[in-house]
């Protein structure tokens, strides 16, 4: 059965830099994480993924559908959503504005609808509101609907960038450090929302992550990168203890300090 979401051989260089290096991904479902040191090229590949960045060699498919050369609000489209490592809402609008404007691809009012304000317009107006206001109370955020979004606390921010992805109903969903900055406790509770939109909606997620409890914790598999290739693959529990990850985060000494029995 062909995987939901495939990247083979992805290669990326700027300039004289290969960012990227033959680099295999596929996910069919559930949470995969993507992790490595700084400058490993997780953000270049997942921009790659969502086609911020055109990749030089290789192919990304989704649904067996090629996203090489689609423009990034055409993937939307096509069911893959992303979030951004710094936060990028609307500052100045409502939370339930900035999921509504999640919405526009999803909408399909004519001119002439929008204009005229036809009984189709304030129909689809009042479906799109319930819906935004259901998103907001499954990530929590339901009583601060009103609230303009630069008020919000920096993780009930990271709350309102997930349901305005949500909000373009993706079928898989793309995380770039969603819990930077939060708490422990903060992150373990969105990895548990996460969990719950897994099971209740059928995403599949992707994440890049530099929470190693979080990473352990939620992912049903994790890719490693290192130096823009991929060094390491399989469950939590194994690349945990791969030597070649060990590596790559901590050096060759700390590897060869490791007691016999844990090699």
């Amino acid at each position: 059965m062909a995987a939901l979401f495939e990247a083979r051989s992805v290669t990326k260089r700027f300039g004289g830099l290969t960012a990227l290096s033959s680099v295999d991904f596929a996910l069919e479902s559930g949470i995969a994480s993507i992790i490595g040191p700084n400058g490993a090229g997780k953000t270049t590949l997942f921009n790659v993924f969502t086609g911020l960045y055109a990749c030089d060699e290789g192919s990304v498919t989704f649904r067996q559908q090629s996203l090489v050369g689609l423009r990034p609000d055409e993937i939307t489209t096509l069911g893959v959503c992303r979030t951004f490592q710094n936060i990028r809402l609307f500052a100045n609008m409502t939370a339930i504005e900035n999921v509504l404007v999640g919405m526009h691809a999803r909408v399909t009012l004519g001119l002439w609808s929008v204009l005229a304000h036809t009984a189709g317009f304030h129909h689809t107006e009042r479906r799109l509101q319930a819906r935004a206001e259901a998103l907001l109370e499954r990530v929590g955020l339901r009583r601060h609907a009103n609230d303009v979004a630069r008020n919000l606390a920096y993780g009930s921010q990271r709350r309102l960038e997930l349901a305005r992805a949500l909000a373009s109903e993706p079928a898989l969903l793309l995380l770039d450090e969603p819990t930077a900055g939060m708490t422990q406790g903060e992150a373990g509770a969105l990895m548990r929302l996460l969990r719950d939109l897994v099971a209740d909606l059928g995403l599949a997620i992707i994440l890049i992550e530099h929470n190693m409890r979080v990473v352990m914790e939620v992912s049903d598999r994790v890719t490693v990168l290192d130096h823009g290739e991929k060094i390491a693959e399989g469950p939590p529990r194994d690349v945990q203890t791969n030597a070649r990850v060990i590596e790559a985060y901590l050096g060759t000494r700390a590897r060869e300090r490791r007691p016999r029995a844990e090699r």
